[in-house]
């Protein structure tokens, strides 16, 4: 009985405050029995032992569920995970630990770093890149038929002030509800050709994933969101003839709007549109909150409408409509237009932002290593 107190005396030491009460509540149940016969004596003292670490192994999984609950509801961003197999192989592993080291952002109450946004949709695009074929036309044909929101609502409001106002002026005015439907995609995540340009580039600049992924990748999205957007013009836009919400007339006058240009003037306006749309993922990317992103896509998207740069996804519903229900477009010149107006957005989201914003990135990165190596060469001098 002696060596079984000690043993139990011992083992109750070695636990932590809550593993010993719970020692202590099965211990006195063992005394209050009457006395066991020596033979009985160590299998029951192994079945408390066995209690006492059931019990202590079920408090430790209850503070680890409770450290879980709490760390499902703190933020979790995608520079906080990142891990070595995203980054290219040809990286150094020195290289690698720079790159997380300049990408690291904890600090809620300040803005994120630049390297942080560049890694986060870094970390973004490569996730688009490993979705299934249908996954991603989806999204784009989702996204096809969210912005027609924005011509929907645009078209409508131009044949009421039209009426009032000069045309002029109306087509100002209603240009103003141009972002309604870039924030149900940008909020709702659907892919957006022109909002994902620059982004979807980024692994391939950084040769994570090799061209002839991205350019597939394009061609899924540009396909998806053209065929949304095309039926939604057949559908809505005609309903809305149907509703004697604008007539024939104004949609041949919001296309002319959009076609009244040299090829050179359009591309142009193409380019600036989609380096804007390139901007607008960037400062999506970098802020926190969703009531912050619905208001740099209001600004940024408002300004494209108030400017009337030409958007492809958004222009091809404007002109396709006139292609059916209007009489002043050929197909011919909605095919031309439609091309001319995907090349500019994409030499503006790839050449202005996602190639200069990369390269910005990949200096800082030099100027962090050569840091670190003048901070070994300064240790070594103080050694020696």
């Amino acid at each position: 009985m002696s060596q079984d107190n000690e043993h139990t005396h011992d083992s109750q030491a070695n636990l932590s405050d809550s593993e010993r009460l719970s020692a202590n509540t099965v211990t006195p149940a063992y005394e209050n029995n009457e006395k066991p016969e020596a033979n009985d004596s160590p299998s029951k003292s192994g079945e408390i032992d066995k209690d006492v670490e059931k019990e202590a192994d079920d408090t430790t999984d209850s503070h680890a569920n409770e450290t879980s609950d709490s760390d499902e509801d703190q933020p979790i961003k995608a520079t906080e995970e990142l891990e070595n197999d995203d980054l290219p192989e040809e990286i150094s592993d020195e290289d690698k630990e720079t790159i997380k080291k300049v990408a690291s952002d904890d600090n809620l109450s300040q803005a994120k770093s630049y390297a942080s946004i560049l890694v986060e949709q870094v970390i973004h695009a490569k996730e688009t890149f490993e979705r299934s074929l249908g996954s991603l036309f989806t999204s784009a044909f989702t996204a096809g038929l969210e912005i027609g929101i924005s011509f929907f609502m645009i078209l409508s409001a131009f044949a009421l002030l039209n009426e009032v106002i000069p045309s002029h002026y109306a087509m100002v005015l209603s240009s103003l509800l141009y972002p309604i439907g870039f924030i149900i995609v940008v909020i709702g995540q659907s892919l957006l050709f022109t909002e994902q340009t620059s982004l979807l580039s980024l692994p391939v600049l950084n040769k994570i994933e090799p061209l002839h992924k991205l350019l597939r990748l394009w061609g899924i999205v540009i396909a998806g969101n053209i065929v949304g957007g095309c039926l939604f013009a057949a559908l809505m836009v005609g309903l809305g003839l149907h509703m004697h919400l604008f007539t024939d007339h104004a949609i041949d006058v919001y296309a002319e709007h959009i076609l009244g240009f040299e090829w050179w003037v359009i591309f142009g306006s193409a380019v600036l549109a989609g380096w804007m749309m390139g901007v607008a993922a960037w400062l999506v990317t970098s802020a926190r909150d969703t009531l912050s992103r619905i208001v740099l896509v209001t600004i940024i998207t408002g300004s494209i409408g108030f400017l009337g740069l030409h958007h492809s996804i958004v222009g091809n519903i404007e002109v396709f409509s006139a292609l059916l229900y209007g009489n002043t477009v050929s197909l011919w010149r909605y095919l031309v237009f439609l091309a001319v107006v995907l090349v500019g957005n994409t030499v503006g989201g790839v050449v202005f932002v996602a190639v200069l914003k990369n390269r910005t990135f990949l200096f800082e990165i030099e100027k962090v290593k050569e840091q670190a190596a003048e901070a070994r060469a300064k240790l070594d001098r103080r050694r020696f």
